[in-house]
């Protein structure tokens, strides 16, 4: 079924709805996996959700109706990355894949200059590491302690990209990940 992805208005007629979205679930894989209400509101008074680095949407699908939220950030350095949360009754049922397409098919369909596209999630999801692999995206770094955890020891942050030419063409062109030897 189709994902669409509708821009919200942060300060406006979403900003309501976006609270309880992002507190009213658990996030266990992003570094602040409970935010409170305090936490969102500051980040929308300091323009997160939408301003010349950041744009939000709501992710809708087809049949089942708002799944979750998207963030595209660092739109101004021409390698985006996004921030995606699905809603908690919509987790574990293969969705992921369909968002990943369809917010990489968004970026190069509607922003141009935009070569390549990131992603970045902690060591310990499994699941979204294997998402972006289905997807064709590329695993480009692994930064070891990258990722800071409420309560825990520092994990890891590990990056993918997907490249223009490769969403076009429908490929995924790699590279010698050890290609330096000591």
């Amino acid at each position: 079924m189709s994902i669409t992805f509708t821009r919200l208005d942060p300060v406006g007629a979403d900003r309501d709805a976006l609270i309880d979205f992002m507190t009213r679930n658990d996030f266990p894989f992003h570094v602040r996996h409970h935010p409170q209400a305090a936490d969102i509101e500051a980040l929308i008074s300091r323009g997160a959700y939408r301003d010349e680095d950041n744009d939000s949407f709501w992710i809708d699908h087809g049949e089942l109706g708002r799944i979750g939220f998207l963030r595209l950030e660092d739109l101004s350095e021409g390698d985006p990355l996004f921030d995606l949360r699905l809603d908690a009754p919509f987790r574990g049922r293969g969705l992921g894949l369909q968002v990943l397409r369809a917010v990489a098919e968004h970026v190069f369909r509607t922003m141009p200059s935009v070569h390549r596209f990131e992603g970045q999630t902690r060591e310990d999801n499994i699941a979204m590491r294997k998402t972006f692999l289905r997807s064709g995206w590329v695993k480009e770094a692994h930064y070891r302690e990258g990722w800071p955890v409420d309560g825990g020891a520092p994990l890891a942050s590990v990056a993918y990209s997907i490249l223009r030419r490769d969403w076009e063409s429908g490929t995924t062109t790699t590279f010698v990940w050890d290609d330096l030897v000591v």
